[in-house]
């Protein structure tokens, strides 16, 4: 397998950060969200926001990283400081997924890594992330990578959907 490398988000990105978020959407929320939900996920629209938020990033971003593979992005990981009420001291990953053809090939570890080490260097000894209620997959990924469950979750009322969602959290060391 070749090499994977870790690098910052790049405008011109957008489309292939898309294409990763609606197919890891599509397959991993696949029974946990409604099928015509997924099935309508469109990677223009979501392109568009990409081109947006890493053009003109939240005041709160530490970025978004990129895991490349052969001259391929296969997964992207968003974050920054925390944003709920009772984490704004914390860091937050924002997002992180991995296309499911990237699944079980080191994508997610080295993105997850590269995240709480940039949100450790930028001061926070914390940081969480929320997962959806039901994503066993992802649930296990955390679990082995020291995200614990705290307790909290939180319910996220968009078009067509509910989620429900519940929250991990790591120590991180500097």
């Amino acid at each position: 397998m070749s090499p994977l490398e870790i690098r910052d988000a790049r405008t011109e990105d957008a489309d292939d950060i898309a294409r990763v978020h609606v197919r890891s959407w599509q397959v991993a929320y696949r029974g946990l969200i409604d099928q015509d939900v997924l099935d309508g996920l469109s990677i223009d629209e979501r392109a568009a926001s990409w081109r947006r938020n890493v053009a003109e990033p939240l005041p709160t971003s530490l970025g978004t990283l990129v895991a490349v593979r052969d001259d391929r992005i296969v997964g992207w990981a968003s974050l920054g400081s925390g944003r709920d009420p009772d984490g704004l001291a914390d860091g937050e990953v924002y997002g992180i997924y991995a296309d499911p053809s990237a699944w079980s090939t080191g994508a997610g570890h080295a993105l997850l890594g590269a995240a709480e080490e940039r949100i450790a260097e930028a001061g926070h000894d914390r940081a969480y992330l929320w997962v959806l209620d039901g994503n066993a997959r992802a649930d296990a990924f955390y679990a082995r990578h020291g995200w614990g469950e705290d307790g909290a979750i939180k319910i996220e009322e968009r078009p067509q959907l509910t989620l429900r969602e519940h929250r991990r959290v790591k120590l991180l060391s500097a």
